[in-house]
């Protein structure tokens, strides 16, 4: 009976010891923490850790992060043993592009992959200063500079060309005109290149002609001779004027007879048929003439300048007649006057 109940104290302080030893364990267990490595923006702690997640062990420990950090493990990550926990947190930034400047921040320290984190693209020919491989201090600003093209189209005018032909069927100092000339069209298409909307740079990429020019065709009287009753008569210049007539009467001269100078020229001679009144700066008195009628009537043949008269300028010649009929007959008409040599 004794040894019975001995055997049983036996067992029960076996069972106790047992219980006590895992008992010991247990808690030495649960009081051991995870060595854990955390990497915040390069800078590097070890340390040994009794939370649960990541969360609570940046918690405890004070470490700052924000929504736009970088951490290689989710926040609710259960802690374990030898894990490194990599932080990256945004750094400060300035960022200009179309002349606007913004504050911005990002995880990363190249331009290019600045600019990736924020979305924006650059088209072909746009570019950065600094940049896209250059490495950023903290708030550095990035320059983005723009570029883009117009062809702007110009319109001038070509000149066009003037030939002047030869022609002995026409009289010297006689010019016709033959065919009009018109100027063409060009069409000159400029590239213009902008960095941020201000022009740095133009080149012309075409020019092409829309409308051709047309040549302007005259000719030029050479014929220095004239047919006349007398046969062919030589001559220095051919000038086309209207002509009208005058005689002695008071309607044409302003004088009668018995006034002074009645019936005598400007250079003094007597007026007769065969004189004519002209604008001395364009026929010097003297000049021996020949008037040729324009409309199929009878010449009026040759003639001298001996007179001049207040209403005869420029391209005007009064031709003397006899008679007061034959002046109203001859009325006014184009004439062309050979200046004979």
């Amino acid at each position: 009976m004794k040894d019975n109940e001995a055997s049983r104290t036996i067992k029960f302080k076996m069972v106790l010891i047992l219980m006590v030893v895992a008992a010991l364990s247990l808690g030495i267990y649960v009081m051991r923490g995870n060595e854990v490595t955390i990497n915040v923006d390069g800078r590097v702690m070890e340390l040994v850790s009794y939370s649960s997640t990541v969360e609570e062990l940046l918690e405890a420990e004070e470490i700052p992060f924000s929504d736009r950090s970088f951490i290689n493990v989710p926040l609710d990550s259960k802690l374990e043993n030898d894990i490194e926990i990599i932080i990256r947190n945004p750094i400060q930034y300035s960022l200009e592009d179309r002349g606007i400047l913004t504050d911005t921040s990002s995880i990363y320290k190249t331009v290019g992959e600045i600019l990736e984190d924020h979305n924006i693209e650059l088209g072909e020919k746009d570019y950065t200063i600094p940049e896209l491989s250059a490495k950023l201090a903290p708030h550095s600003t990035i320059r983005i500079f723009r570029h883009s093209e117009e062809i702007e189209i110009l319109e001038s005018t070509i000149p066009f060309e003037e030939r002047i032909v030869d022609n002995r069927n026409l009289d010297a100092g006689t010019v016709k005109l033959v065919q009009e000339g018109k100027e063409g069209l060009k069409e000159t298409h400029i590239k213009k290149e902008y960095i941020n909307g201000e022009l740095v740079a133009e080149t012309i990429v075409k020019e092409e002609v829309v409308v051709e020019p047309v040549e302007q065709i005259k000719e030029r009287g050479t014929r220095r001779y004239i047919q006349t009753s007398r046969g062919n008569t030589r001559y220095s210049k051919a000038i086309t004027m209207t002509a009208t007539a005058y005689d002695l009467s008071f309607q044409s001269t302003g004088k009668r007879p018995g006034d002074k100078y009645y019936g005598i020229t400007a250079s003094g001679t007597k007026a007769r048929p065969g004189v004519v009144a002209v604008d001395p700066r364009v026929i010097p008195l003297g000049t021996r003439l020949y008037v040729k009628s324009l409309d199929g009537s009878r010449d009026y043949g040759f003639a001298v300048a001996e007179d001049r008269g207040g209403a005869i300028k420029g391209n005007r010649i009064d031709l003397f007649f006899e008679t007061a009929s034959e002046v109203r007959q001859f009325g006014r008409r184009k004439v062309k006057v050979y200046v004979l040599d």
